[in-house]
């Protein structure tokens, strides 16, 4: 992973930490697999620091540029598994 995390400078070291930590669920989803229940958590403090659905598209968008992967397909899926699942693209 030799790249850079998309991130406001409005944002507090805090919520700068749980952004990256999103990215990384959804990076574990792509290459290993995560516990639905994880990503979730994850998501939900993701939307409470980006309520937006322009800035969600934004960031998530910016993080798939240089990562290759899709937060959204990520999320679409999480979101159509049974409760304690394993999410793996």
């Amino acid at each position: 992973m030799d790249y850079q995390y998309p991130f406001s400078y409005d944002w507090t070291t805090d919520e700068v930490i749980d952004v990256v930590g999103f990215f990384h669920a959804i990076e574990r989803a792509h290459e290993k697999g995560i516990r639905k229940t994880e990503l979730l958590a994850a998501y939900r403090r993701f939307k409470e620091i980006v309520p937006g659905k322009a800035d969600e598209k934004k960031y998530c968008n910016e993080f798939e540029g240089v990562s290759g992967y899709s937060s959204y397909k990520t999320i679409q899926k999480m979101k159509k598994t049974d409760e304690d699942s394993i999410i793996k693209m």
